[in-house]
């Protein structure tokens, strides 16, 4: 009888505290709740994504424990041919069907929720672009779990944050607190989630957002030690030391060398998704077919070279640990890029770190055996320099040379090389990012015409509505009608959903101190609603950079 006394007054309670967080937000302890239970949801997704690979991986090809590779070298060729294509039209169709546009969403467009959408992304195309990753990923296509899994943390996200009806700054402190954990969950690397986090997706570090973040990355790691354990993704079979202090400049030159080859795979997706993209204007080739097309060609180069099939951990593994020699690391990684751009470029879904991790490694050794080989009195291990162009090329990819560097260290657990580690990802994140904007990820929305890049002063102008600033005719400070309707007539005029960029472009151009805002009224017809004056606009461009850096340092 007590049980059932106290259930209503607890439903009561919890329905009260959610009704209050609606309306006012959550307080601080709230939000710390909040960030362990979405941590451990997200890290729960990704654990699911990951072990939904692995059955795929086992019931396609065989393979136990990831090991594809030795299950696809055993494989007639034509089986390694058809599963990667009967696979792509699967995720053809799957795209077909719940996407608008045919792509996969992943990191790009959670950094886009992240700064343009206050902290929301889509769900529907989120949850579809995960099936369709765990698809290519568990059939061998060429490419990393790590961005699918980071997108469905951000959906996760992105429902709470509606639920709770969210302001811009909390919903994306809940996008952090969901890719934090993903993060962690995926790698067993709690540091390096939480950075990654602020560091690629808030893209800042604010304070008030790092407790929750932290926690939620707790969670994440926790999820991922209860299923695997507490061990290391790579195991180096000795602890690699840098042998003399006069050979950390090899590894400077490591880095440049890496910031080429991490330039070459980032611009090599691009050409094969611009050359996809007009093959397919100018031979009429359905969207869902696109994947099923590149999947036939990945299996095809995996008959000459089954490295490339999966996500690579394994070929990764053997460069860590110097098994191979020094033309096979050169082939495989010019295959690996190969392989990763027809599959993304190809629209089959995944991520770029992985790849990236493995043609890092492959770049490393290949390195590491020709310059160990030049002065083998003074050089330490070929493995040193796998480990440090490992790190060296993911940087550069992700734009991230903190939380990659981090996740290089808890990946192996070899905390003695740091040294080496960090000098080649200097040069290699500063010698990628003169010819790539800051990351493959901003790179790929610039290429959608998304402008992150540059900062707060130019997204802000994408985000900012020209009708939050508008006056009303014969309100204070605006204009007559008959003054707007001429400014109409004179094309200065600007659309009631248009943006502050498209608004100030024409100030600059025309001189002008105020502007005809059109609105379409509820007969269809457009007419002048109001006023933009120039001043306004700034004012408001003023508000939200104050905003935003009000936020970035709270």
């Amino acid at each position: 009888m007590r049980k059932h006394h106290h259930r209503p007054r607890l439903t009561r309670l919890l329905t009260l505290a959610l009704r209050r967080i609606r309306q006012q937000g959550p307080d601080e302890v709230q939000f710390w709740v909040i960030a362990f239970f979405l941590g451990t949801a997200a890290g729960a997704a990704a654990l699911l994504f990951r072990l939904g690979i692995g059955t795929l991986e086992t019931l396609l090809y065989g393979a136990q424990n990831h090991a594809v590779l030795a299950a696809a070298s055993a494989m007639p060729w034509w089986a390694l041919v058809a599963i990667p294509t009967l696979a792509g039209l699967l995720v053809g169709l799957i795209l077909h069907r719940f996407t608008p546009d045919g792509r996969v969403r992943a990191v790009a467009d959670v950094i886009e929720g992240a700064a343009l959408r206050g902290g929301r992304v889509e769900t529907r195309e989120g949850l579809a672009s995960a099936l369709a990753s765990m698809v290519t990923l568990g059939a061998g296509g060429s490419a990393g779990r790590e961005g699918p899994v980071v997108h469905l943390a951000a959906v996760l996200a992105t429902r709470v944050a509606d639920r709770i009806h969210a302001s811009g700054v909390t919903g994306r402190d809940l996008l952090g607190c969901a890719v934090a954990a993903a993060v962690s969950a995926s790698f067993n690397a709690p540091i390096a989630g939480a950075i990654f986090a602020m560091e690629v997706v808030l893209r800042h570090y604010a304070l008030h957002a790092f407790a929750p973040i932290a926690i939620a990355s707790i969670m994440g790691t926790l999820v991922n030690r209860l299923a695997f354990g507490d061990v290391a993704e790579f195991t180096l079979p000795v602890r690699n030391m840098v042998a003399f202090y006069w050979e950390i400049p090899a590894y400077l030159i490591l880095g440049l060398v890496s910031g080429a080859v991490a330039v070459a795979l980032m611009r090599s997706v691009f050409f094969a998704e611009d050359l996809a993209n007009r093959v397919q204007a100018r031979t009429g080739l359905p969207r869902w077919l696109r994947p099923a097309v590149a999947g036939a060609l990945v299996g095809a180069l995996a008959i000459v070279a089954p490295q490339v099939i999966g996500i690579g951990y394994e070929v990764t593994t053997l460069a860590l640990t110097g098994h191979m020699l020094l033309h096979e690391a050169i082939l495989i990684a010019f295959a690996k890029v190969v392989a990763v751009s027809i599959t993304l470029g190809g629209r089959m879904g995944g991520g770029v770190f992985s790849p990236s991790l493995v043609v890092g490694a492959l770049t490393g050794l290949a390195f590491g055996l020709v310059a160990t080989a030049l002065i083998p009195a003074y050089s330490g291990s070929a493995t040193t320099y796998a480990l440090a162009g490992m790190g060296a090329v993911a940087a550069a990819v992700l734009g991230a040379p903190v939380s990659t560097t981090l996740i290089v260290f808890e990946l192996t657990g070899d905390w003695q090389t740091a040294i080496a580690v960090l000098a080649a990802v200097s040069t290699g994140s500063a010698v990628a990012s003169r010819f790539v904007k800051r990351s493959f990820f901003l790179a790929q929305l610039a290429r959608r015409d998304v402008r992150i890049a540059q900062g707060p002063q130019e997204y802000l102008l994408q985000l900012v509505s020209v009708s939050g600033s508008t006056r009303k005719p014969g309100s204070p400070g605006a204009p007559p009608l008959e003054e707007l309707e001429a400014l109409a007539a004179q094309g200065r005029s600007i659309p009631w959903e248009a943006r502050l960029k498209p608004a100030l472009r024409i100030f600059d151009r025309t001189g002008a101190s105020h502007l005809a805002v059109m609105q379409r009224g509820a007969d269809g017809v457009v007419k002048v609603g109001g006023s933009l004056s120039h001043v306004d606009a700034l004012k408001a461009f003023n508000r939200a950079l104050a905003a935003t850096a009000a936020e970035e340092h709270s």
